[in-house]
């Protein structure tokens, strides 16, 4: 495990005290917390953002189209400004330096799923690997079906912001974007991809399929930010 799972709990505890104050500036308040919010692990922390619950599950969702790909047809595309545009082949990237790491998967329809065990590479290895550019700034995803979403670069660059294969200590399934899947435990999950397919880095920002739709840009858990 390369960190503790609850330091980003406690790091959320700043956004949540935030996300308060916002909210007793905007009305009264009533003694009521959001769904989970009351739920505290053993050293206090907050457990879960605002307004989600925790499930043990993984509940699938998708647009309804669910991508066959495997080790053979599946390949990541990184483009845009990196000084070696770049297509990896399944072997290729498995090439890449490989991390495990334990994170939380928040659900912008109201579930989080905690402590999950992934397998991958980093996506700040993959496009350190290309070189970025003088002015790279956003990053735009693109997915074998069709789904679309954006971040700032200096999120994708976190360190557990990882493009996963293994989940639990098996291959990621295809119900759940595999072979290869992109996951953001920071923000909301559908600022990760599942069936990714390309990396486009740019110097302007463009919203994704559910950005332009009326999701948030930003997509901060710890501060309930969920909508536009």
């Amino acid at each position: 495990m390369l960190y503790d799972p609850n330091s980003k709990r406690i790091q959320g505890r700043q956004k949540l005290a935030e996300y308060r104050k916002a909210l007793q500036d905007k009305q009264k308040w009533e003694g009521e917390m959001p769904m989970g919010e009351g739920e505290l692990n053993r050293d206090g922390n907050p457990k879960v953002p605002p307004g989600q619950r925790v499930t043990e599950n993984w509940p699938v969702l998708d647009l309804g189209v669910q991508p066959e790909l495997d080790e053979i047809t599946w390949n990541l595309t990184v483009s845009g400004l990196v000084k070696n545009v770049k297509t990896f082949s399944w072997d290729e990237f498995m090439a890449l330096p490989q991390v495990e790491d334990v994170s939380d998967f928040h659900c912008v329809t109201s579930w989080s799923r905690m402590d999950n065990r992934w397998q991958g590479v980093r996506f700040r290895d993959i496009v350190n690997h290309c070189e970025l550019l003088p002015g790279a700034k956003y990053v735009y995803i693109k997915a074998y079906d069709t789904y679309s979403t954006n971040l700032p670069l200096e999120e994708a660059m976190k360190e557990d912001v990882l493009l996963v294969h293994n989940w639990e200590g098996h291959p990621i399934t295809r119900d759940h974007g595999g072979p290869v899947r992109m996951i953001t435990p920071q923000l909301y999950a559908w600022k990760g991809a599942k069936w990714i397919g390309e990396i486009v880095i740019r110097d302007y920002d463009e919203k994704g399929f559910w950005e332009k739709r009326g999701y948030s840009n930003n997509a901060e858990p710890w501060l309930n930010d969920r909508y536009s």
